[in-house]
């Protein structure tokens, strides 16, 4: 049967500056465990703890531009693009530039706090 989800639940986010995490599924806002997706506003400057997860994350940017740094390379993905980050690899999410960023990220299986192993 098909579920409308009238709106999303806003979730605490990591980093230096105050993110926007809008989550329409996952664990709070429609109890999935298999899937997340959530909708991410970040401001220029925005930088978050680097993180090894045990999910894979795919991400598309709407707006600005998003840097994504693993331990071997950090890529810069700009709106209308996107990128897919590997369960178990550690990444560190970034929106360097004055515009900030405003994003759609996939999780399978959906983000737990207890699943994403942030750096300390």
């Amino acid at each position: 049967m098909a579920k409308l989800i009238a709106k999303p639940t806003v979730i605490e986010a990591a980093g230096n500056k105050p993110k926007l995490i809008e989550e329409f599924f996952g664990h709070v806002n429609s109890g999935t465990a298999s899937t997340s997706i959530a909708r991410m506003r970040s401001p220029g400057g925005w930088v978050e703890p680097g993180q090894t997860p045990e999910f894979d994350e795919y991400t598309v940017v709407l707006k600005g531009e998003l840097q994504v740094k693993t331990q071997l390379e950090t890529i810069n993905v700009k709106a209308g693009q996107g990128i897919h980050t590997p369960k178990g690899e550690w990444v560190q999410y970034s929106t360097p530039h004055a515009e900030g960023a405003e994003y759609i990220a996939v999780c399978l299986p959906a983000f737990a706090p207890s699943t994403v192993h942030r750096d300390a």
